[in-house]
């Protein structure tokens, strides 16, 4: 096999467009020459270094150059390997950083459905009905769920969340979440202005609020960052897939210098100690620097606005008879809607087996959420290459490949 740009060549070198830019990670396209270019030259110079005690020019002006596009309370950066290990960080520091207060809080508020990875932090605030994480359930720590404030609802989050606060508010470390869409739930898009309230809420009970961007960073919702649609912004934000452009594994997580200020101390104790062994590795930064280039382009910027607008297009010309395609939704490059089946809907739906080979033999990569089809592309992506796309959902119409599944 093979890569190149927006697509994938499967050893009989048929290409296929790869329309979820490999599980939400690659932003520029594969085997990207200016990337591969400076990661080997990083290679040739500085291979790794242990991050405790050490550090590097790459690391230190990668933080740098992220933190630029945060709001000036954001100072610190603290480098992992995954989404899954910056949550890790993250809720970590919230319970750390309440002991150091005097006030230990282990309590989480999370949104439903929500996905935060698979260690076992990430697991205890996530998916509320334990399909991913059933067997570990009595491993994980106490979690509480509330509806996320999707477009045209929402109004019953801010009540579940203030009742969970009265009874539990001096427990909760904090309060973790997807911000403006939530991935594995669905391509879920909420309201900006109700999850602004549900932040405020959180700050005016001395909870910590932790915006998850693995996801959603670096473009993707058609800002830099999802919390730059937020009026009132996060403690903590943990990023990574889109960090590096999706070559090579490296994690953030952000927090503001109040929190850094909450561990500084004489006792070695108070230090967070935590660490990876890839954490800051050189060429994982050489990587993320390169993408950055690329991602503050004009050029790349101009096609993040011309692939929104194109989806926008693409649902606008959806016909509004009776369809199975229903409630058709974007939020900047991501186009999702989900596919009416007598089954139940969810992640589990067999429905997205027949998709997948659907679109597999369209010479197109998607991989659907049970019966959420949704669209992620990397920003190469032309809209030469997007139309075949866009024909094979209108297709789908008449040829309801699930109906078989």
């Amino acid at each position: 096999m093979r890569a190149e740009g927006a697509y994938l060549y499967d050893v009989e070198g048929v290409a296929r467009l790869d329309g979820i830019s490999s599980w939400w990670c690659n932003l520029h396209g594969h085997c990207h020459p200016y990337l591969v270019e400076k990661i080997s030259a990083q290679l040739a110079t500085l291979d790794h270094i242990q991050f405790g005690d050490l550090t590097h020019e790459g690391a230190i002006t990668l933080a740098q150059r992220v933190l630029a596009h945060f709001p000036a309370s954001f100072t610190k950066v603290f480098y992992s390997d995954n989404g899954s290990t910056a949550v890790e960080v993250a809720l970590k520091m919230a319970v750390q950083y309440a002991s150091l207060q005097g006030t230990p809080k282990t309590k989480f508020i999370a949104f439903r459905n929500g996905y935060h990875g698979d260690t076992f932090g990430a697991m205890s605030v996530s998916d509320s009905d334990g399909s991913f994480s059933a067997p570990f359930r009595p491993l994980l720590f106490e979690t509480f769920y509330i509806d996320p404030p999707l477009r045209g609802s929402g109004e019953e989050s801010l009540g579940q969340l203030e009742r969970i606060l009265d009874v539990h508010g001096k427990d909760i470390a904090g309060f973790i979440f997807e911000p403006i869409v939530q991935g594995v739930a669905g391509m879920h898009m909420q309201d900006p202005a109700r999850l602004d309230q549900l932040l405020a809420l959180c700050k005016s009970y001395g909870v910590l609020c932790i915006a998850d961007e693995v996801m959603t960073g670096f473009g993707r919702t058609g800002k830099f960052f999802a919390c730059d649609y937020l009026q009132e912004k996060p403690d903590l934000v943990c990023l990574s897939k889109g960090l590096t452009g999706g070559l090579l594994p490296l994690s953030m997580t952000v927090c503001t210098q109040q929190i850094y200020e909450g561990f500084l101390s004489e006792n070695p104790a108070h230090s967070f100690l935590h660490g990876h062994t890839y954490m800051g590795n050189p060429i994982a930064c050489a990587a993320a620097h390169a993408s950055l280039d690329l991602l503050e382009s004009p050029e790349c910027l101009a096609s993040i606005e011309r692939i929104s607008r194109s989806h926008q297009t693409f649902i606008e010309a959806l016909p509004r008879d009776p369809s199975p395609l229903v409630h058709p939704r974007s939020q900047g490059t991501i186009l999702a809607m989900e596919i009416k089946t007598p089954a139940s809907t969810g992640y589990f739906n067999t429905a997205s087996h027949a998709l997948r080979r659907y679109f597999f033999d369209r010479k197109i990569l998607l991989r659907p959420l049970g019966n959420c089809l949704y669209v992620m592309p990397p920003y190469c992506t032309t809209q030469q290459d997007l139309e075949p796309l866009y024909q094979g959902i209108l297709d789908l119409q008449k040829e309801a490949p699930w109906k078989n599944s």
